[in-house]
C-alpha cells in the first residue's frame, strides 16, 4: 500500500493545540470533492506544526515549526496566516524547496516556492482606503499605524496613493502592535484637524485607537485595513462600531452564497467559509493536477490551477497561479464594509 501524501499545516497563532486558524477541516472537505470526481486516489495525511509567531510570539517559533514540517517530508506546507510570519517563512521555503501556500496579506511573501492566497493586502488595501476616502471628500488624513512591517508597508502605500489623489497625510502616530492604550497618539492625530482617521496594522492595537476616538467624540470618517476582519469574532465589532474597513466578502458572490447554503452556515461565518473554501480548493487542486506526489510535482500542480471561481471577493473573482504568478486571487477581491450594530454592511467596491 503506497504511503499517504503528507501535507503540512503551519499554525502561527499558537504554540500548541487547540489553536485558531486550523484549516484542516476545509482542506479535507475540498479533498473529498476531488476524490469523489475520481481525480485523486491517494490517501492524504495532514501533519500539524505550531509556532506562535509575531507579534505575540517570535520569528524563532516560525522557523522551528517550518523545520519540523520540512523534516516530516511533507510535499506542501500551508501557512503561515500572518503577514510578518509569511515574510519569515518565504526564504525558508526557497531554501528547502518545498511548495508553501501562505494565506496572509504580504505581497512580498512570494517566490519560486512560496505561493500566496491574499487575505487582505499590505499594498492594495491602502489604495482602496485612499480612494474610498477621496470619494467622501476627505483630503487631510491622520494615520495611526503599527510599528511593524505590516503597519509600515500599509502606510507607505497609503502615502503614495494619497499623493496621487491630492490628499495630505496631515499626521501619523505609531503604536506598538500590542498596545492597549492610545490616548496620547489619538490626541496628536486630532490636533492636526484631519478630515478622516485611518488605522493600519494587525488589529490588536485597533481597539485602543477606536476607544480613544470615541472618548474624544470623533464622529468623522474612520477606516481601517483588513484588521477589521477581527470583528467576525469576539467583541471586536462592538468596539469598532461605525468604522469602515477592508474585507474579502462581497454580497453578490455566488460561489460564497452556494457554499453557505450547502454547508448550512450562518452569515456570521462567511469570512471563515470563504477563506477555508479558497485555501482548501487550492490545496486539493494542486494535488489533483500534480504529475507526481513530490515537492516539485505539487509546485507544478499549483501552477496549473487556472480560473476557478473564488468565494472571496466580488462575483467574478478568480483563483489560480501560473509560471511566476504566485498571487492566487485575480479581480476585485477587496471590498469596503462597515461594522454597524454588530453587522458587517457593504459600502463600497473601491
Amino acid at each position: 500500500m503506497p504511503a499517504p501524501i503528507r501535507i503540512g499545516l503551519l499554525n502561527d497563532m499558537a504554540d500548541a493545540p487547540p489553536a485558531p486558524g486550523d484549516m484542516g477541516e476545509w482542506i479535507e472537505r475540498e479533498l473529498a470533492h476531488v476524490r469523489k470526481a475520481g481525480r485523486l486516489s491517494a490517501d492524504v495525511e495532514l501533519v500539524r506544526a505550531y509556532g506562535l509567531g509575531l507579534p505575540e510570539g517570535s520569528a524563532a517559533a516560525i522557523k522551528r515549526a517550518f523545520a519540523e514540517l520540512d523534516a516530516a517530508d511533507v510535499v506542501l506546507i500551508v501557512g503561515p496566516a500572518i503577514g510578518d510570519n509569511a515574510l519569515i517563512a518565504t526564504p525558508l521555503a526557497e531554501r528547502a524547496q518545498v511548495p508553501t501556500l501562505n494565506w496572509a496579506g504580504a505581497e512580498r511573501a512570494r517566490g519560486e516556492w512560496m505561493f500566496h492566497l491574499q487575505v487582505g493586502s499590505h499594498e492594495d488595501e491602502s489604495l482602496v482606503i485612499a480612494r474610498h476616502l477621496a470619494a467622501q471628500g476627505a483630503r487631510r488624513l491622520a494615520v495611526a499605524y503599527d510599528k511593524s512591517p505590516i503597519g509600515e508597508r500599509h502606510l507607505a502605500f497609503l502615502a503614495d496613493e494619497a499623493a496621487l489623489l491630492g490628499q495630505e497625510i496631515a499626521a501619523t502616530e505609531w503604536l506598538f502592535p500590542l498596545a492597549t492604550e492610545a490616548e496620547p497618539e489619538v490626541a496628536q492625530l486630532l490636533a492636526a484637524a484631519p478630515d478622516a482617521v485611518v488605522y493600519l496594522g494587525l488589529g490588536l492595537s485597533a481597539p485602543a485607537v477606536a476607544q480613544a476616538l470615541t472618548a474624544r467624540g470623533w464622529s468623522g470618517p474612520r477606516i481601517m485595513n483588513s484588521a477589521g476582519l477581527r470583528g467576525y469574532r469576539g467583541d471586536f465589532a462592538r468596539v469598532i462600531d461605525g468604522w469602515d474597513y477592508v474585507d474579502m466578502i462581497a454580497d453578490d458572490n455566488r460561489t460564497l452564497a452556494a457554499l453557505l447554503q450547502a454547508a448550512d452556515l450562518p452569515q456570521r461565518g462567511r469570512l471563515a467559509a470563504a477563506k477555508g473554501h479558497d485555501l482548501g480548493r487550492l490545496v486539493a487542486e494542486a494535488l489533483a493536477r500534480s504529475s507526481e506526489p513530490t515537492r516539485a510535482g505539487v509546485r507544478q500542480g499549483l501552477e496549473r490551477i487556472k480560473w476557478l471561481p473564488a468565494a472571496e471577493g466580488a462575483e467574478g473573482t478568480l483563483l489560480g497561479f501560473g509560471i511566476q504568478d504566485r498571487g492566487a486571487l485575480h479581480g476585485r477581491y477587496l471590498i469596503v464594509r462597515r461594522w454597524q450594530n454588530g453587522e458587517s454592511i457593504e459600502v463600497d467596491r473601491g
